[in-house]
This record gives structure tokens, C-alpha cells and sequence, in this order.
């Protein structure tokens, strides 16, 4: 199963990232629809001593697939057969946007990190919507017993104004909630200009709080509520986000986006310099992302869940998060450089620590 390095060192690492990307999804995607789906599943199960609750929900295994690699749910239930517990779908917006001018996803090998300037590129909630449907139908067939949980990150549409923003999640909110086990609001990506503002809890609050009765209404449940948060906020700020997420009661918050910091990298400033803005993921993440984690827990207690990502690369890792505080790890960049076999190596590697 450690063949995957060798195999991108020979065939993506010298390819555009982003054409890489969409040649391996497209793999994985392939091996669900030839029928190679039920004997992943069998191979990649989670043991059952993983199984997880979180926000009343029950999850194979705390490890699941942050937002970004699957942008318009098109894969769901391929991802899913690798043995991640959850698959977070996204980011998506009110209107469909190509995002921002290739290239716009760049790697950093020696740091085991990427820098992306996607800009939300989607097909727009109403397109996503009735893939969310069948992928959950699908995940009830075939899963007979606890199947992975589906997640949707929402964002704002860049043509849209800041002051019009909470309309545009509101469009988001009511078209993907009847078909999300949960929802997540993205106010913490870099590549969206402006969008980092609306972090600050004044504009916050009032967007959280209408999300939230779009969704329950549109859904006809409660719909789980989480807000994902940037590992750039400064700790004060940290704390005020965490104060308003208990005022207003949501369900949880997702720790951390990328960031736009390029310190502490073992890369060449030339080289970083020449990828240009966009937001850095991967291992450099690791440090600030845990410190956040512990921040929060330390503010919210068991009262919220904690969702963390960034720079997780093992199971070791993954624990090390959840003895932190999170009750759900997620991870991306990794996967990017670990390959298919990536998320049934953690969940191996987190049942024999658990033993």
C-alpha cells in the first residue's frame, strides 16, 4: 500500500496539480461506476470500534474528507468506498462560477503542502442539489447499517457584493440543506476577495443566524450548523467567534482553512514566491492548526463540535487531534500526495492505538 509515493513521484509530480487532480478523481471515480465499489468497501471498512456520534449523527470513523476535493459532489459515494467517514462536499455557491484563471493549483513538495486560488470554481447549489440526492440514496443502499455522513460547505458567489452576501448563502442554504447531513459556512477562504470579512462576528452573526432558519425551514429538520473559521484569525478573534457559535447555539466549528501566511517553509522563496497568492494547506499547517483546536476546546468545552483539519497526515495524527478536543478529524492535502489508500491507513492505524 506504500507504492502510491513512488507511483506520484513518476506520473503527477511533474503534471499540472490540478490536471492531476482531476485525471486521479476521475480513477476513482471510474473504479465506483465499473462496479469496483462493494469490494472497496468490504476491503476499506472502518472497524466498527471507530464509530463515532457527533451532532446526533453517527460517523463509521472520526476521519473524513475536508471540503475541496470533491467541489460538486460528484463523487460522494467513490470517496466514501475508500473508507472515509464522512465526505464534505464543496465549496459551493448560490450561482455557478468557474473560479478564478488556470493555473491556480500549485504544489509545494518539499513542504508537503499545496497553494490553491480556486475561487470556489462550481456548478451552483441548484446543479449540486439533486446529486447530494442520489448519493445519499445510494449510501442507504449501501450501506445497510452506519454510512458515511455527507457534509456541504457553502460560500459566497464572487460576483455577488459583501452587502448582499447573506442573500447568496440564503439561496445556498435552501437548496442544499434538504439533501446535507449537515452544513458548513465558509467565511474563511482566502480566494474569494472580501469574504475573510464577514469572520468579523458583528457581520456574523446575522449571517449564521439566517442560514440556520433557511436550512431547519427548507429542510424540515434541523439541519447541523457548523462555521469554518481561518488559521489567521488572531487568538482574540478565535475567542469571539467561539462566544458567538455558543450564543447562537451552533451545532459546531470547523478549525482551520488555509492560510495565507508563508512562514516556516522549507521551499525556496523563489519558488513559493513564484506560485504566487492563494491559500497554503498541508503540513506546514500542522502547529497553528492544533493551537486553534486547543483554544477552542478550552473555550467551548463538550458544548459545540470540534472539527479539525490541517496538516493531518497519519493516524498518530489524527489522534493526537482528538485527544485535543476535536470529535472529527478531516484531512485533504495528504490524500493528494498519499493516494486511495490513504484514509484506510488512518483508520487502521487509529484502531491499533485505540487497542
Amino acid at each position: 500500500m506504500r507504492i502510491y509515493p513512488t507511483f506520484f513521484r513518476l506520473c503527477f509530480s511533474w503534471m499540472d496539480a490540478e490536471r492531476a487532480h482531476k485525471i486521479g478523481f476521475t480513477l476513482i471515480k471510474a473504479a465506483h461506476r465499473v462496479g469496483a465499489g462493494a469490494v472497496l468497501r468490504r476491503m476499506f471498512a472502518p472497524p466498527r470500534s471507530l464509530q463515532t456520534t457527533a451532532f446526533g449523527l453517527t460517523f463509521p470513523t472520526p476521519f473524513g474528507l475536508a471540503a475541496g476535493f470533491d467541489k460538486e459532489g460528484e463523487g460522494i459515494n467513490a470517496l466514501a468506498n475508500l473508507g472515509f467517514g464522512h465526505v464534505e462536499v464543496g465549496t459551493i455557491t448560490g450561482q455557478p462560477q468557474p473560479g478564478n484563471p488556470q493555473p491556480r493549483l500549485f504544489r509545494l513538495v518539499g513542504d508537503r503542502a499545496v497553494i490553491n486560488r480556486m475561487g470556489f470554481n462550481n456548478d451552483g447549489a441548484a446543479a449540486v442539489a439533486p446529486r447530494l440526492t442520489r448519493a445519499l440514496e445510494d449510501l442507504g443502499s449501501a450501506y445497510p447499517s452506519v454510512r458515511p455522513v455527507v457534509g456541504v460547505n457553502i460560500g459566497k458567489t464572487k460576483v455577488v457584493e459583501l452587502e448582499d452576501a447573506l442573500g447568496d448563502y440564503l439561496i445556498s442554504a435552501r437548496t442544499l440543506a434538504p439533501s446535507a447531513d449537515y452544513l458548513v459556512v465558509n467565511v474563511s477562504s482566502p480566494n474569494t476577495p472580501g469574504l475573510r470579512l464577514l469572520q468579523d462576528v458583528e457581520t456574523l452573526r446575522p449571517l449564521l443566524t439566517g442560514v440556520r432558519e433557511a436550512a431547519d425551514s427548507a429542510a424540515g429538520r434541523h439541519v447541523p450548523l457548523l462555521v469554518k473559521i481561518a488559521p489567521d484569525l488572531s487568538d482574540d478573534d478565535v475567542a469571539d467567534v467561539a462566544a458567538l457559535a455558543l450564543d447562537l447555539g451552533l451545532d459546531g466549528i470547523i478549525a482551520t482553512n488555509t492560510t495565507i501566511s508563508r512562514e516556516g517553509l522549507a521551499s525556496p522563496a523563489a519558488l513559493v514566491a513564484e506560485k504566487g497568492a492563494g491559500g497554503l494547506s498541508g503540513a506546514p499547517l500542522k502547529a497553528r492548526s492544533l493551537a486553534v483546536l486547543r483554544q477552542l476546546k478550552a473555550a467551548v468545552g463538550d458544548r459545540l463540535v470540534l472539527i479539525s483539519v490541517g496538516g493531518v497526515e497519519t493516524g498518530a495524527e489524527v489522534q493526537e487531534r482528538l485527544d485535543a478536543g476535536a470529535t472529527l478529524v478531516q484531512g485533504y492535502t495528504a490524500f493528494l500526495y498519499e493516494g486511495p489508500f490513504w484514509a484506510a491507513r488512518i483508520n487502521k492505524e487509529l484502531a491499533t492505538l485505540r487497542r
